[in-house]
């Protein structure tokens, strides 16, 4: 029997214990929280009658990780698959309908973004072909790579939206690599943008197998309920409050020590995982792998904030939401109209969530609550043309430090960050902060640290047996 430690009690870290614990069903489990409750950003509020998410509302249904985990949890039965997904971008020349088939805001061609830009800023799309062939040396930021092929309309009206609403960050600055992997492998091959668009999207189709399948799901009672379940799963023991100050490695494994920092408790562990928050991991690392802390320090994190709202009912022509970039002028940068997307959340309401906050444009969350909460109703009441613009509820989530952002050489500091760790035995590390800020990422980054620390015990023990060949996965199946 073991005691593996896992510090974060986010979906990253729950998923690692849960996944622990289904292969190793006899060591003991503790996760270490230093905020008063589990989850990280999966949170849900009570809202009109209903369970409603003010962390991510979704996950992607045609890759496994989330919906095999809901089903592991044996919750297969309360996914649902949205009634639509038809959003729209708001600009200052009006509304227009989210053009289909591009990789994150990226047309495969110029017919794909006809009528959503202009007719110069389409002409600008369809004269890629004609460009020198694109070669990359290394990483490069999302906009200046897209506005030097493609015009500064495609960047300003379709990608910063788009990435605004996954990163809260700014396609100027956000890492090609990291936030389109798929696209930049193509590039490499293709030295155009709407070919390496077309050979991205088309190897997604073929990758995912069921193309006609929901592309989201979430569950009726909240993402924000997947938190609880893992811990009941994972029989793990959960201590909040408890932040853990520093790692020092023994003999035998590792010490770590918890709790006030005026009286800090030692508590011993076989195995670490750590899955805080970028910055907090650099603290916790600092000593005990220096060569991860200072690529940790170079992830910087946005704030933001969630307003979620109930208005009477009444009729929204808007789809399942609004993406508004930041050529608008507007306060908000996205609105989802959750009771006309999710069919478990309609009803009597109009049940609408709104986003606030982008990186290094934060000056707007320093009002107060009701301040903030009055202004984003406004907002949105606007957007969406209400006739009864008067919620009668609200409630307003904040998430400070809420979102790593994947600025221009991140894939380079994640391999110096995980090469780092990799040295010391029996200590992992995962997370948002690396290679995918969705619950499906986190959940897949979990089940990789665990691979990799249950996958190093058996070649330690193999090797220290003498034991040749290639023994079963400990406590597999």
């Amino acid at each position: 029997m073991s005691r593996l430690v896992v510090v974060g009690a986010g979906i990253t870290g729950l998923s690692a214990a849960f996944e622990w614990h289904r292969r190793r069903p006899d060591d003991e489990i503790v996760v270490l929280e230093a905020g008063d409750r589990i989850g990280g950003k999966l949170y849900r509020v009570e809202l009109a009658g209903h369970w409603y998410d003010t962390g991510p509302e979704a996950v992607l249904a045609r890759v496994p990780e989330a919906v095999g985990l809901v089903e592991a949890l044996g919750l297969g039965g309360r996914l649902v698959a949205p009634a639509t997904t038809q959003a729209s971008v708001v600009l200052p020349d009006g509304r227009f309908p989210l053009p289909a088939g591009t990789v994150l805001g990226v047309p495969a061609s110029a017919d794909d973004v006809s009528g959503f830009l202009s007719p110069a800023g389409v002409d600008r799309v369809r004269a890629e072909a004609s460009l020198p062939p694109l070669r990359l040396d290394g990483d490069v930021a999302v906009g200046g790579l897209l506005r030097e092929r493609l015009g500064d309309e495609v960047v300003d009206r379709l990608v910063e939206p788009l990435l605004g609403g996954v990163y809260a960050g700014r396609a100027d600055e956000l890492s090609l690599t990291a936030t389109m992997p798929a696209l930049a492998a193509q590039l490499a091959r293709s030295g155009s943008v709407l070919a390496a668009a077309t050979a991205a999207r088309d190897a997604g189709t073929r990758s995912r197998g069921d193309a006609d399948g929901p592309v989201f799901a979430t569950v009726t009672d909240g993402i924000g309920s997947l938190p609880e379940a893992l811990v009941a799963a994972s029989r793990a023991v959960v201590r909040l409050r408890t932040p853990a100050h520093g790692l020092r490695r023994t003999p035998g494994g590792f010490e770590l020590s918890v709790g006030p920092a005026a009286a800090p408790e030692v508590l011993p562990a076989d195995v670490v995982l750590v899955t805080a928050p970028a910055p907090k991991a650099a603290r916790l690392l600092s000593e005990a792998v220096p060569g991860a802390a200072e690529p940790l320090r170079g992830i910087p994190y946005a704030s933001m904030a969630v307003v979620a709202m109930a208005f009477p009912a009444q009729d929204v022509a808007a789809g399942s939401g609004l993406l508004v970039p930041p050529v608008t002028g507007r306060l908000v940068k996205g609105v989802t109209v959750s009771s006309a997307k999710w069919p478990h959340l309609a009803g009597e309401t109009l049940l609408v969530r709104s986003s606030v906050g982008r990186f290094r444009d934060e000056s707007e969350l320093q009002r107060s609550d009701d301040d903030l909460t009055a202004a984003v109703v406004a907002d949105v009441a606007d957007l969406l043309g209400l006739s009864r613009p008067e919620p009668l509820e609200t409630r307003l989530i904040r998430w400070g430090g809420g979102l790593p952002q994947y600025l221009v050489g991140h894939p380079a500091r994640v391999a110096a960050i995980r090469a780092a760790v990799a040295d010391v035995p029996g200590l992992g590390i995962a997370g948002a902060a690396f290679e995918g800020v969705g619950v499906p990422a986190c959940i897949r980054d979990a089940h990789r640290a665990v691979d990799a620390l249950l996958g190093r015990a058996v070649a330690e023990a193999t090797s220290a047996s003498g034991i040749s060949g290639c023994p079963p996965l400990l406590g597999s199946g």
